[in-house]
């Protein structure tokens, strides 16, 4: 990875690129920690909103902390990634967006500025969910008379502008930039919150409040006090290698999976253009076990941070049957694991069946002069390549889910609350692979032989 960043940088048009995308991130945290006028910081924390266990605590670590701050980016990318799963859904069902979606470039753009307007209108939405639960916390200044109705406002608009800027800056990624603009977003305010996990590994405290067991580090410590269900102190000693080889073992899993492919092998007729002869060559077309890439890990948990939001509109007393329903939508509850596990497997379906036409490819090989061997042209390749697709998109999507869902299981057997779930993990290492993947794909295409060896 370093020695493609390092080859990279040494071209001149890729060097802007790089240096363009890490500007924008610069700015995106930048607008993380511009206050939001009328609220209360000291009091947003002491509200308790955004807790360990909580569905709001773990979006907060998704924005790297600018949600908790009540920034002028709190909202992140989340407004916009919810309008693009709306739009996508609704190309299948309704017949003027899926016309749209087949007209080409053209189509395209209007589908991108009809996901435009979606995503302002979904972020007042939820601009004025996040004011709403804020102001139940005691963090707004103003509750009463006219000049609460002008904060609502400022604070309101402050969240839309800023949500919509966020969205303009992750578009300027995929146009001028380097890697997919949602996800290095998400990428940006993940490595952001990573001082929290840095805090929380390396700022221990005295156990116990004293010195003789020395100082050691506060997430261990934790792992010591809280111990395992069924062994308690006695785990401690093996449940600390453990955590650790289990965090190594999900990251070398994610790069394996990420770099698996299944080749589909193809041959080429001979044919003769004048004196010379063309084709005859093998080949194969590659199918990433990973086609979806993070998409499906991203949307599935926006999904699911509905009825969140739902509960910023309508407040949850402890005790009725709201703040329990609201309850198994925390992203530590089974509920939650098993929702996220089904959504990661249909959203995966959902974009391959975009991404991947079986009968597209069999009739480009066709047009082509292509085969696969030992299959007859045709339908029968287009049955083919379909089945070989559906094999591969069942293998990522449960690789997906699993990745996703482990840190929750482990959270649930040992009773520790892993703060980096599997999510985060997933969108750290792919977001990483698919840039080193485009760099490479760029400086292959400048035909430098042998660049990356």
């Amino acid at each position: 990875m370093l020695e493609t960043l390092k080859n990279a940088w040494k071209l001149p048009d890729l060097r802007r690129k790089i240096m363009y995308t890490l500007m924008i991130l610069v700015i995106f945290r930048l607008g993380s920690a511009i206050p939001v006028p009328y609220l209360n910081a000291a009091a947003i924390g002491a509200s308790g909103i955004f807790g360990d266990g909580n569905l709001m605590g773990y979006y907060n670590m998704l924005t790297g902390g600018a949600l908790e701050q009540a920034s002028m980016f709190a909202l992140s990318i989340s407004p916009y990634i919810t309008a693009s799963i709306v739009i996508q859904l609704l190309t299948v069902a309704i017949p003027y967006l899926e016309n749209l979606a087949k007209e080409g470039e053209e189509g395209r753009k209007r589908i991108n500025k009809i996901t435009r307007y979606t995503g302002v209108a979904l972020a007042v939405l939820q601009s004025f969910a996040y004011y709403s639960m804020l102001r139940r916390g005691g963090a707004v200044v103003y509750t009463e008379g006219w000049e609460s109705v002008f904060a609502c406002t400022v604070i309101v608009a402050c969240f839309s502008a800023g949500a919509m800027f966020v969205m303009w800056l992750s578009e300027r990624i995929d146009a001028k930039g380097i890697g997919n603009g949602i996800s290095m977003i998400l990428f940006a305010g993940i490595v952001a919150g990573g001082k929290d996990l840095i805090q929380a590994l390396f700022i221990g405290r005295y156990a116990d409040g004293g010195y003789a067991k020395g100082y050691i580090p506060a997430a261990i410590d934790a792992i010591k006090t809280e111990g395992f269900k069924w062994g308690g102190d006695a785990w401690f000693a093996v449940s600390v290698p453990v955590v650790a080889i289990i965090f190594l073992f999900v990251i070398t899993f994610i790069v394996v999976m990420y770099n698996a492919e299944r080749r589909i092998p193809v041959q080429y007729a001979k044919r003769v253009v004048g004196r010379k002869m063309y084709g005859g060559q093998s080949t194969h077309i590659p199918i990433k076990v990973n086609m979806s890439g993070v998409l499906p890990v991203i949307f599935s948990s926006s999904l699911l941070a509905i009825p969140g939001t739902l509960a910023a509109f309508f407040p949850a007393e402890e005790g009725t049957f709201w703040h329990g329903f609201v309850s198994l939508f925390n992203y530590d509850s089974w509920l939650y694991a098993v929702l996220y596990f089904l959504l990661i497997i249909a959203f995966n379906y959902f974009y391959v069946a975009i991404q991947y036409n079986p009968i597209e490819m069999a009739n480009n090989l066709r047009k082509n002069n292509g085969a696969i061997p030992g299959i007859r042209p045709g339908k029968p390749t287009s049955d083919f390549i379909g089945k070989i697709i559906s094999k591969i998109t069942i293998v990522g999507a449960f690789f997906l889910a699993f990745v996703a869902i482990m840190p929750i299981a482990i959270g649930a057997v040992s009773g520790l609350n892993i703060s980096l779930g599997g999510t985060t993990i997933i969108i750290i290492v792919g977001v990483s692979l698919d840039t080193v993947r485009q760099l490479e794909s760029q400086m292959m295409m400048r035909h430098y032989k042998g660049f990356l060896e």
